[in-house]
Parts: structure tokens; C-alpha cells; sequence
């Protein structure tokens, strides 16, 4: 059968053009595997006043078949952003079933795939998965160690705590071994999620990212405004476990008295407030820069013009800005969360081990250090643009293909 006419439904809650995170990765791999396959999408129907414009506008995609569903407006008055989204992703899971069920049987597709959201915890189509099932990528199994919760507030430790005990339930999780089950293939984010997979299913699973360099951020203009300022910044939703206050410690212990250095905070949520006080308590006030949530144009505009690029997720998280950061020929200092990671090395950017929390805010300090030097700035960010050419979208896709037709190969002649 040619990859031309093979037919694949993809589940992708989240998936919308022009946006960041899981709704721009589902958007960009729903592109990708337009390219291979013929492609039936189910989507929020929130996402179809922007999905049919930008196709309008690129009619080379038009052949994607959009598929739209939410539940009335009076079904989810409760829900707003990030709030309520689990429950809210777990009932449009259920009412979305027939849709997969009725457009699978109709147009003969055998393949599902369930794109987004990423969590092995979090529930699929129960008709999808029982077909040929593709999962992934899929994370969500990675914890933070204690030594670092304690610095959270209440509500966030009581959030890791409930994760950790998720995960050590992992064996009588019906709902996560029946997946893992029935999945044909299973996209793993990080080691530690391919780890937790029960061993007699773990043949079936791979380590794949979910992100990719953006071909069109690698060719953006990345002129930088020359006022004398090491310009720092880090960017993501304000969660404590994003490790937004290890950076500011370690920006604390690097900036001393030189007052060329400034970081910027790009992104909004619950731990602003623990955050800003922070920065208060260590005096920081006139170095570092909270911007809140910002439009697309402006967070390329604050990249552009930044000099290092710091992720201190404590997991895997904050990967788009990572690969932009490559794109753009930024050096990165990141921490190593056995998922992303992978794709860089110390050659072209700064890769800390998740040690102890002392140690990591030392090693994160040490970096930004080194990192004042222009030229030590310059060669790194050379490296990691060159190396970004072997990560684009389209290399994702192929990487998809050709794993996925291995697969039914073998699975038809099993």
C-alpha cells in the first residue's frame, strides 16, 4: 500500500496554527503527516475559526479532513484556559468516541492515532484503541524529586505529591494497562516514561520527541538590539515544576554587581506570585523582567533579541522554545530531562544533569557566567543553527513514515 493513500485518524484536542506548545506541536505534526498519508483530524471546534482561514490561505494542505467537536457553551461554562481542562479533555474523549467510530468505519481507515494531549494517564478513544493504535509521543511519568517541592507552595506540593503517588499506582492503573495493551506503537517522550512501561509491552515502544526545529523561525531575523545589556531569558507557563525559581537563583548568584546582565520571564500562571516574591526578596527588581503571556510576534521579537536561552524544567516541558532556541542560534542552558535533551549536547549548548537543587542552581549560575563572554555566545549559537538543519519538521515526518509503515509491515506479516 503507498504511503500516498494510506489513511490515518488523528485524534488532536489541541492542534491550532500560529500558537505555541502542544497546540502548535499537534498543528505542526497534523502538517507533517499530511504530506505521507491522507489524514482525517478531530479537533476542538474552538480551533476551526483559525484552522479553515490559514488553510484558505495554504491550499497545498487542503486535502486534511478537519473534523470539529466541543461541548455546548452551557456544558462548559466551567472551563476557561488551562482551567478544568483534564476533566474537560476526558468528557469530549467520551463524547467524541462516535464521531471516531462512524468516520473510521465510513471511510475504511485502520490506523489511529492519538496525538494530543501527550499523557499516558489521560484517556483515548475507546473504539480508536482498539484498532491499529498509534500513541504518542506520550509522557507524563516523570516526577520531581522532594528536595525541590519543598521550595513550592501548598498547592503545587500537593500537586507533585498526588503525581508521585499516581505513578507509584501504576501497576493496578487498569486504564493505563489496557493502553499499553492494546497500543501497536507507542511514542514515548522520555526514558523514564519508556521505563514505566510494563515490560511485556515495552517492545512496542520508542523514545520520539513531539517537537522539532520550525523551518520558518530558523530563517527569522535575529537581529539583536546592541545596548550594552547580557540579555537572559526563559519562557513557559509559570508552573513551579518549570523550575522558573531555580533560574532566578541562579541568575542571583551570576549577576553579582554586574549590572550589564537582565533576565526576562516570558509566560503567566499559578506561581507568579511565589515567583515575583522571589525576585523581590533577592533584590532583583530592576534586572528582572516578568512579561506575562505574549502574542506569537512578540515572543519571536524577545528571542530574536535575547542572548541565552535557560530551561530549567524540572521534566520534560518548554520544548518549543528549545528547538526555536536552536533555530535562531541562541546558545541554551537546559536541564537534562531524558527527553528533548537527547537532541543536544554540550558542543552547542549547556546540558546539566537534574542533580541535587544546590548543585543544579551552581551549575545554571556557572553557565550564565561563561556565557557573558560574546565570542564563547557566538560560537555556540553558530553550532546549535547548524545542528538544527538536521531536526526541521519535515525530517520529523519522514522519521514518522518510515517508522510507521515498518511497523504495519511487520505487523501484517506477523
Amino acid at each position: 500500500m503507498s504511503t500516498e493513500k494510506l489513511r490515518i485518524f488523528v485524534s488532536a484536542y489541541a492542534c491550532e496554527p500560529g500558537l505555541g506548545s502542544e497546540i502548535g506541536v499537534g498543528w505542526h505534526w497534523v502538517l507533517e503527516m499530511s504530506k505521507h498519508f491522507e489524514v482525517w483530524v478531530l479537533t476542538r471546534e474552538s480551533n476551526r475559526s483559525t484552522i479553515e482561514p490559514w488553510i484558505m490561505q495554504h491550499p497545498e494542505f487542503s486535502g486534511i479532513h478537519f473534523l470539529y467537536f466541543d461541548l455546548p457553551k452551557w456544558a462548559r461554562f466551567w472551563k476557561k484556559g488551562m482551567r478544568g481542562v483534564r476533566t474537560y479533555y476526558n468528557i469530549w474523549q467520551y463524547c467524541t468516541n462516535r464521531i471516531v467510530k462512524r468516520t473510521m468505519r465510513e471511510n475504511d481507515i485502520k490506523i489511529f492515532h492519538h496525538l494530543t494531549y501527550g499523557n499516558v494517564l489521560w484517556k483515548v478513544s475507546s473504539y480508536g484503541s482498539k484498532q491499529f493504535f498509534v500513541w504518542g509521543p506520550v509522557g507524563g511519568l516523570e516526577t520531581i524529586p522532594a528536595e525541590y517541592c519543598r521550595h513550592y507552595t501548598r498547592k503545587s506540593r500537593l500537586i507533585e505529591w498526588v503525581r508521585r503517588a499516581t505513578i507509584k499506582m501504576l501497576p493496578i492503573n487498569f486504564g493505563f494497562k489496557k493502553r499499553c495493551r492494546n497500543a501497536d506503537l507507542i511514542l514515548c517522550k522520555t526514558e523514564i516514561t519508556r521505563d514505566l512501561i510494563p515490560a511485556r509491552y515495552r517492545d512496542k515502544s520508542v523514545l520520539f520527541t513531539d517537537v522539532a526545529v520550525d523551518r520558518m523561525t530558523q530563517t527569522a531575523n535575529a537581529t539583536q538590539q546592541d545596548n550594552g545589556t547580557i540579555e537572559y531569558i526563559t519562557v513557559g507557563r509559570l508552573d513551579a515544576w518549570r523550575g522558573f525559581d531555580i533560574v532566578i537563583e541562579s541568575f542571583a548568584r551570576a549577576v553579582a554587581n554586574d549590572k550589564r546582565m537582565h533576565l526576562t520571564i516570558v509566560g503567566k500562571g499559578s506561581d507568579k506570585a511565589r515567583l515575583a516574591s522571589l525576585v523581590e526578596r533577592l533584590g532583583l527588581q530592576e534586572q528582572v523582567t516578568f512579561t506575562g503571556k505574549v502574542a506569537m510576534d512578540e515572543y519571536y521579537r524577545l528571542l530574536a533579541n535575547a542572548d541565552v536561552v535557560v530551561n530549567a524544567s524540572l521534566k520534560e516541558g518548554a520544548v518549543t522554545v528549545s528547538f526555536d532556541t536552536m533555530a535562531m542560534g541562541k546558545p541554551l542552558i537546559c536541564l537534562d530531562t531524558t527527553g528533548y535533551t537527547r537532541y543536544f549536547s554540550n558542543e552547542y549548548a549547556v546540558v546539566i544533569p537534574r542533580t541535587s537543587r544546590k548543585e543544579v542552581i551552581a551549575e545554571i549560575a556557572s553557565a550564565m557566567k561563561r556565557l557573558k563572554d560574546e565570542k564563547e555566545r557566538k560560537t555556540i549559537g553558530e553550532k546549535a543553527k547548524n545542528t538544527g538543519k538536521q531536526f526541521l519538521w519535515e525530517q520529523r515526518g519522514v522519521e514518522y513514515r518510515d517508522m510507521l509503515m515498518g511497523k504495519i509491515y511487520n505487523h501484517d506479516n506477523s
